[in-house]
């Protein structure tokens, strides 16, 4: 039965069998029930040994997350008592691990005497990236079983390990290649019969006294994740109670834990980071597009441009595994873009994250061409080419001509209307945006962008695809820049403004930056390049509305030459073979004079004006984006902007930062720019009604 713990008994061995598909989920009813089969097994003077497995698929995968948004029901079974229960068993209990042994069930483990696992089993403890930290002994045992310093690295790290590599850093014991459960059974009888005093992890003292010969242990270990941890509450919590291991008895350092735990569990960063891990998930749920929609076959793929985007969207399919082949216009460019792939594989296999033979097998996998014949072969081909219409649309005729009649064909634009694109083929039903990130073969968010005639199969292919290179695929609707960049629009434009009123690139820089980006406006600006944008803005000129005025500096500099890091100066300047960002004088004086013609009295801005002068126009962008249905969730834009543009996670996306916040706050903000910067800020019509109902983006839809 679904959610028990059974008993079977094996002579005098005692089997406890997690049942509580699909991931054998610590709910409060299964600690209930695993503390009920512990009682029971040890009250029964016929069983010596205890074994913990788990049915079906895994051992287990940790708590309910669901449960996390409200503190335990009165009466609840805790999960620190029933394993400190197994811990100090007199009889000895085995834990039978096999295919995943997470958080919570990580713990479990930890409390059993022995850790037996199958081959293919993934361990440990990811509790940080949900913005908590291991609540049932895990900060304790863990040290004390492998040491402080690998222990801290499993913790914050967050990351589930291969069995091989628990059993180099001792959480496991032992690697069983024949049948697990048999074996388990066995060594707990074993163990039983030799009466030997069994080994438990919370009176372990060997690595207490290692980590108190080194007492800078802590403080060089939060140095060095700093950057990482950039922002976080839990990685450092999780530190701070590790280190509670070495000044307080193990009962006082667990209840310290459970203190730390409650906390963060009731903190706005643990519910962000909880709406982030499921948002995840949602977002390749598509209502329309059922999940057993059959998808083509992609055995080949194509790219037509090896520039920065091209050579980046080849990587990703080459690291996948699938064959593609790269179109350029010219020897020079395809010789130029495939030298910049080789040195990117070159720098990864540097710092050892990638070795040669791998580096050569994928190269393998890439075919440079100058012949468009050479695309017949591709399933699905992905143009990256410049942004301009034009040419978008010349390229697009050639493959449907090219290309074999079933093939996708999808482009990377990041603006552009993608039903003007299809209309130049005579497949539109299997013409689809792809938005890669930049730097392709790093980012991990993809917004696929589905046309008035885009197929549910080529959608389901490519949301399949996306899957397959390691990314996430988000759909959304046709609209200039789609989801992620027509927010970023609204946001600009505010940066922008804010420096016509008295404001610096560096400190808007810094603002954002402090509030949790990776990078403010003007950096990233510099990073990605400013000829694009430039170029997008001059062609959209002739038909953009008068109310959705732009600040004119962006283009000012770009008429200077300077286009960012790559040409060594755009908003700033920088030295050769240097991305360190200096602030200059140039642009000083050049946004000066643009405030002077503007006839804008230049003022003090005060820091804590910026985020919310420049983040309140995303969340509004949001909203209307929301209402327009061109996201299908609030869930789906915070995946956008986590995974695009590095919102930080702990603040759950814009829209979720949003709801914290409160949409009144945000409205009220909102109107007050409306009335003093005109029509392109009124508030949207979904943020006024969700403010006055006092709902919030969560509501949308329901």
């Amino acid at each position: 039965m679904a959610g028990s713990i059974p008993i079977e008994r094996h002579g005098d061995v005692a089997l406890l069998r997690m049942t509580n598909p699909p991931v054998n989920g610590l709910s409060f009813a299964m600690r209930a029930a695993l503390d009920a089969s512990v009682t029971e097994a040890l009250d029964d003077d016929s069983v010596a040994a205890i074994v913990i497995a788990g049915a079906g698929r895994m051992f287990c995968g940790g708590a309910d997350i669901r449960e996390f948004s409200a503190p335990p029901p009165p009466g609840a079974t805790l999960l620190p008592a029933v394993l400190d229960k197994i811990e100090a068993s007199p009889k000895p209990v085995v834990a039978a691990i096999h295919g995943v042994a997470a958080g919570g069930g990580m713990e479990v483990a930890l409390a059993c005497h022995v850790r037996l696992a199958a081959p293919g089993t993934k361990l440990g403890l990811p509790e940080v990236t949900l913005g908590i930290l291991p609540g049932a002994g895990g900060t304790q045992r863990m040290p004390r079983l492998i040491g402080f310093e690998a222990a801290l690295d499993v913790i914050v790290g967050g990351k589930l390990h291969p069995v091989d590599k628990a059993v180099e850093l001792g959480f496991v014991d032992e690697r069983v290649d024949g049948d697990l459960e048999a074996t388990a059974i066995a060594r707990a009888r074993q163990l039983a019969a030799d009466g030997a005093p069994l080994r438990r992890a919370s009176q372990l003292e060997e690595h207490l006294d290692a980590a108190r010969a080194q007492p800078e242990l802590f403080e060089r270990f939060r140095k060095g994740m700093a950057k990482r941890a950039r922002g976080f509450d839990a990685p450092y919590a999780c530190v701070e109670c590790v280190e509670k291991a070495l000044t307080l008895p193990y009962p006082e350092a667990l209840k310290h834990e459970r203190v730390v735990f409650n906390r963060l569990r009731e903190s706005d960063q643990s519910a962000a980071q909880r709406h982030a891990f499921f948002s995840e998930r949602e977002v390749a749920k598509i209502p329309d597009v059922p999940k057993d929609t059959p998808t083509r076959p992609i055995a080949a793929a194509a790219v037509v441009g090896c520039g920065t985007m091209g050579g980046g969207i080849a990587m990703s399919i080459a690291n996948a595994g699938l064959p593609v082949t790269v179109l350029e216009s010219s020897q020079e460019a395809l010789d130029r873009g495939m030298a910049i792939i080789r040195k990117n594989y070159a720098a990864t296999v540097s710092k050892g994250r990638l070795s040669q033979a791998d580096m050569d097998a994928r190269l393998a996998r890439i075919t440079p061409t100058l012949n468009d014949a050479d695309l017949g072969v591709a399933d699905v081909v992905i143009e990256a080419v410049f942004e301009e219409m034009p040419l978008k649309k010349e390229v697009f005729a050639r493959l449907d001509r090219v290309c074999k009649p079933d093939a996708i064909l999808a482009t990377n634009t990041s603006t552009l209307d993608v039903n003007e694109i299809a209309a130049s083929t005579s497949r539109p039903e299997q013409v689809i945006g792809t938005h890669f990130f930049s730097p392709a073969n790093v980012m991990r968010l993809v917004e696929n962008v589905r046309g008035e005639r885009t197929s549910a199969q080529t959608i389901a292919t490519v949301m399949k695809l996306s899957k397959t290179l390691g990314k996430i695929g988000a759909l959304v609707g046709v609209c200039d820049g789609f989801v992620g960049n027509r927010m970023l629009y609204a946001y600009r434009r505010q940066a922008d403004f804010l420096l016509e009123e008295g404001a610096l690139p560096a400190q808007v820089d810094k603002a954002i930056y402090d509030f949790g980006l990776p990078m403010g406006p003007y950096q990233m600006a510099d990073l990605t390049g400013l000829d694009v944008s430039w170029r997008v803005r001059k062609a959209q000129a002739p038909t953009r509305p008068a109310h959705l005025r732009y600040s004119p500096i962006a283009d000012r500099i770009c008429e200077m030459g300077r286009y960012g890091q790559k040409t060594g100066a755009g908003w700033y300047r920088y030295e050769e073979g240097s991305r360190v960002p200096i602030p200059d004088p140039t642009i000083h004086d050049l946004i000066v004079r643009v405030s002077e013609e503007l006839a804008v009295a230049r003022r003090a801005v005060a820091d804590d004006e910026i985020v919310p002068r420049c983040l309140y126009p995303l969340v509004n962008e949001g909203a209307k984006i929301l209402d327009e249905g061109l996201a299908l969730r609030a869930s789906d834009i915070d995946v956008i902007w986590m995974h695009g543009y590095g919102f930080p996670r702990y603040r759950g996306g814009p829209m979720f930062w949003a709801d914290l916040v409160g949409l009144r706050t945000v409205y009220d903000t909102m109107s007050r720019l409306h009335d003093e910067h005109g029509e392109w800020l009124k508030p949207a019509p979904l943020l006024k009604r969700l403010a006055e109902e006092g709902k919030g983006f969560r509501d949308f839809g329901k």
